[in-house]
């Protein structure tokens, strides 16, 4: 008897120390083979400064299709290692559509502050049905929300893809919102007018987006002729300097002013059309326009860095489609149709800015040429391996659409269409007579970036009913394209915020179920798993019943 409350109090003393043990050194650990719960360190870093509760409310929750049951999980656990770094971190799910009487006047009101719901296919057992699902979550501190979507959206992408697709952002996504409620200090993006660039509703959600992250302002050139040293001035406070499709000619005066900003370390974007072609020229000019060479007078300038811009247009057999009416009046009817001056381009994953995108849609885009200095070069886009390029001046009409296209021709693919200048620029005005008088201007400059695109309506977003639509979305497709991540992560590595794009760059792999393998072999794994221990418990039972009998009966 003494043994046994020896040995009692021994198990109760051992528990106890490895409980206090286990409060004391509290860890967790990540089984998994891609590491899919392990935060990066740019993630950590965004959560570890908050000192006030974070409270995150996740619109997801309730009967759930599968893939979305899934995403849910992934969600929850996610969140859970945000709150393991923070305890300030609290999180909750809930399903906005559980009051059915009032299920009609959610769904307007969540649609009213921005949150889409996703239409779900369900099928299960030969049955289809359509489900609204709200894939949301909202990120509050005090007085300030930021909401997180946490489906991302992929061209052509199955439900299984789909949320698949969005497993791997969640990481960044909430890194993302913790970021932007919290930026201790935000940088300068100047937005440069004066030379005939995109109207500012067509940048619109560009701007607004970039707005949670960076200040955003305009400079015009237009005062450089009468007061160079003030526009300079004015220039070299913003810390990036956005050119996005001008269509009138620099004088040498701004390409110097523009050349100083650069060399002294100033990033830019410079999204650049060198041929003249727009859709709707061809929409009102009874189906034919011609594209013409644009002399923006940027030759010299851009050859300094490493780079020319070619006259030139990209046709392209990975192609994005337009919509053309057929038939007049009432009867007409829009379908899609392929427009090879509108490419498709794909993603090779091989740096950051690039790295889980979406495809891109280029609009009558442009190839450049890299040349050989110091600088270096990496081409971040290509044409497909099935392209060409058609010179310009040249006719454009809706006619290449009555004939199904050569392919033969389609022989001078992989063409840069986009590329990252990096290392200590040169001025391009270096043994040259300067335009203009600058104080303190340099021939050679300290470690700069650059991004130069062979397409000014990468930015460029559609309008409808006077508002301006998400970047990327085309609202005649009703596709979505990655411009607008692209834009978002070239502009984060200029400005040196490569912690969240890095986080981009994980991969996460979900293993889904076969639904046809499980309509398939449905009744033989139900028995399996249910009928098979039944079984095998009675038969054990039946065993152990005649062992005893045969034993105690002698």
């Amino acid at each position: 008897m003494k043994k046994k409350s020896s040995a009692i109090g021994i198990a109760i003393i051992a528990f106890v120390i490895i409980n206090l043990l286990g409060s004391l050194l509290y860890t967790r650990f990540d089984l998994t083979e891609d590491k899919r719960y392990t935060l990066s360190p740019s993630a950590i870093t965004t959560v570890d400064r908050f000192e006030k509760p974070i409270i995150i409310d996740v619109l997801l929750d309730g009967n759930l299709p599968p893939e979305f049951a899934r995403l849910k999980v992934e969600t929850q656990q996610i969140l859970e290692e945000f709150a393991s770094q923070n305890n300030n971190i609290k999180f909750n799910f809930f399903s906005p559509l559980d009051e059915e009487p009032n299920r009609e006047q959610v769904i307007g009101e969540l649609q009213s502050i921005g949150l889409t719901p996703a239409n779900v296919t369900v099928e299960e057992n030969g049955k289809v049905s359509q489900e609204i699902v709200f894939p949301w979550a909202m990120v509050n501190s005090d007085s300030t929300t930021v909401k997180v979507s946490l489906l991302k959206n992929k061209l052509g992408a199955s439900s299984e893809e789909l949320v698949n697709n969005s497993v791997q952002h969640l990481e960044y996504a909430f890194s993302d919102a913790f970021s932007k409620l919290d930026i201790p200090e935000k940088k300068k993006v100047a937005v440069l007018k004066g030379n005939g660039e995109l109207e500012d509703i067509f940048m619109a959600d560009f701007l607004s987006t970039i707005n949670e992250y960076y200040d955003i302002g305009a400079i015009t050139l237009d005062s450089v002729s009468s007061n160079p040293q003030q526009v300079f001035d004015q220039l070299r406070d913003f810390d990036l300097a956005l050119i996005a499709k001008p269509t009138e000619a620099f004088s040498d005066a701004e390409k110097y002013i523009l050349d100083q900003y650069i060399v002294q370390g100033g990033k830019s974007m410079w999204l650049i059309d060198q041929v003249s072609a727009e859709l709707d020229s061809l929409y009102n000019e009874t189906g034919s326009t011609f594209a013409v060479p644009r002399d923006l007078n940027l030759t010299d300038f851009f050859f300094k860095y490493g780079v020319r811009f070619n006259p030139v247009l990209v046709n392209d057999l990975y192609f994005t489609e337009i919509i053309l009416a057929k038939g007049e009046g009432n009867g007409s009817q829009y379908s899609p149709v392929p427009w090879y001056y509108h490419p498709k381009v794909f993603s090779r994953n091989d740096h950051p800015i690039n790295t889980n995108l979406e495809a891109l849609q280029f609009q009558f885009a442009n190839t450049l040429d890299t040349l050989r200095n110091a600088n270096t070069k990496t081409i971040l886009y290509r044409s497909s391996p099935l392209s060409k390029v058609d010179a310009a001046p040249r006719r454009i009409s809706f006619d290449i659409l009555n004939a199904p296209p050569d392919r033969t021709t389609y022989n001078n693919g992989n063409q840069p269409m986009a590329v990252l200048i990096e290392g200590e620029f040169n001025s391009a005005f270096t043994n040259r007579s300067k335009p203009v008088s600058l104080e303190g201007s340099l021939n050679q400059g300290a470690a700069n970036k650059m991004l130069v695109v062979a397409d000014g309506d990468i930015i460029k977003n559609q309008v409808s009913k006077g508002r301006p639509l998400e970047l990327g979305y085309d609202k005649w497709t009703n596709k979505f394209y990655g411009n607008k991540e692209f834009m978002i992560n070239s502009m984060n590595y200029l400005l040196e915020d490569n912690g969240l794009i890095n986080i981009r760059s994980k991969k996460v792999a979900i293993p889904f179920l076969d639904q046809e393998k499980v309509v398939a072999q449905k009744t033989k794994w139900q028995f399996l798993n249910i009928g098979l221990p039944v079984v095998l418990t009675c038969v054990v039972g039946l065993l152990f019943s005649l062992y005893r009998r045969k034993k105690y009966s002698k």
